[in-house]
């Protein structure tokens, strides 16, 4: 069975990035963040145990790109919304559990990720909370058919995103494992 993570991320482009962080810390810093933070995260997560894969945007220039180390699969996130890019990411890998993660969250490590696929050992999803009524991670067992309402009707970059995403799996078996935070604004730096 092969597991994957699929690392979602961006072009760290001034002002295509963390622009709610860039208009109080500055875009050209913003961007500076997430390129580094990005590069740290990819270090921490990469196992043996499965396979890790960038979703690049914008799809062209993140296909060809070398900001991102250049033995790491990648795949285009495509058009739509994060729920439409991160349905897509699910549904891309070939077969066996996926998790899907963004890249701006300090404190994932593999430890986490392994607790997550760990968590689909039981159940047909897994969530890792984020403190602001998001979520960091989500990983499905696939071992059923994507449901094809997943993500419909979400609230994104709100406090209802995930439990807006548990209602569209609701006769799915779900788990969650730890609470992180990701970084948003100057004050999640701290």
């Amino acid at each position: 069975m092969i597991r994957t993570l699929v690392v979602m991320l961006k072009e760290p482009h001034p002002g295509r990035v963390k622009t709610r962080l860039g208009r109080q810390i500055g875009m050209t810093d913003a961007a500076w963040w997430f390129r580094h933070q990005t590069t740290r995260l990819l270090r921490r997560v990469e196992d043996p145990r499965w396979q890790t894969v960038l979703a690049v945007s914008p799809d062209a220039e993140g296909l060809v790109s070398r900001v991102w180390p250049a033995h790491l699969p990648r795949i285009a996130q495509g058009r739509g919304d994060l729920g439409d890019r991160m349905l897509r990411a699910l549904r891309t890998p070939p077969h066996g559990p996926v998790c899907v993660i963004g890249a701006d969250i300090p404190d994932i490590d593999r430890a986490r990720i392994a607790e997550a696929f760990a968590a689909l050992g039981s159940h047909d999803a897994v969530f890792g909370p984020a403190a602001d009524g998001g979520y960091w991670l989500i990983g499905l067992k696939r071992s059923r058919a994507i449901p094809p309402g997943l993500f419909r009707g979400v609230r994104w970059s709100t406090r209802h995103a995930l439990a807006d995403t548990l209602a569209t799996l609701p006769d799915h078996r779900t788990a969650r494992v730890a609470r992180l935070r990701d970084v948003d604004t100057a004050d999640d730096l701290k």
